[in-house]
């Protein structure tokens, strides 16, 4: 084999496995039993730092404020292993009743889950959750 060929291999190579770690990962949300029609999907891809960015989509959500009782906000949650939540922002619903939320994470393993809440910037979940999944990357 020429040194040119190995080389170009080797390139080759290199660019297949820097795409499979860069690769997309996709995990669906398990719905509450009081909202089964509740859908969630996360995509998962890793940013040029290393952390895993989350673009999440839901469906099928009532907006908050015709919840019983009425809540203001969904409220996005990040939890890492033996770690706490950490409110990662509000998940506007739209008049089709779906909401996206997308940002990074440090983590590569940790739970998602959205909450219905009286306030979107509480700092511990307090309120009803609609969805959830683990992530293990």
């Amino acid at each position: 084999m020429t040194m040119r060929r190995e080389i170009v291999l080797c390139t080759a190579l290199a660019l297949l496995t820097l795409a499979a770690a860069c690769g997309k990962k996709q995990v669906q949300l398990n719905p509450a039993t009081s909202n089964p029609a509740a859908t969630g999907r996360a995509e998962l891809t890793t940013d040029r730092n290393g952390n895993t960015v989350v673009d999440l989509k839901v469906k099928h959500l009532a907006k908050p404020e015709n919840l019983t009782p009425a809540k203001t906000a969904y409220v996005v949650w990040f939890q890492p292993r033996g770690g706490p939540a950490e409110n990662r922002g509000a998940l506007r619903v739209n008049e089709e009743l779906e909401g996206e939320y997308k940002g990074p994470t440090p983590y590569k393993s940790f739970d998602i889950f959205i909450t219905a809440e009286d306030n979107p910037s509480v700092t511990v979940p307090t309120g009803t959750e609609v969805l959830r999944q683990t992530v293990m990357k």
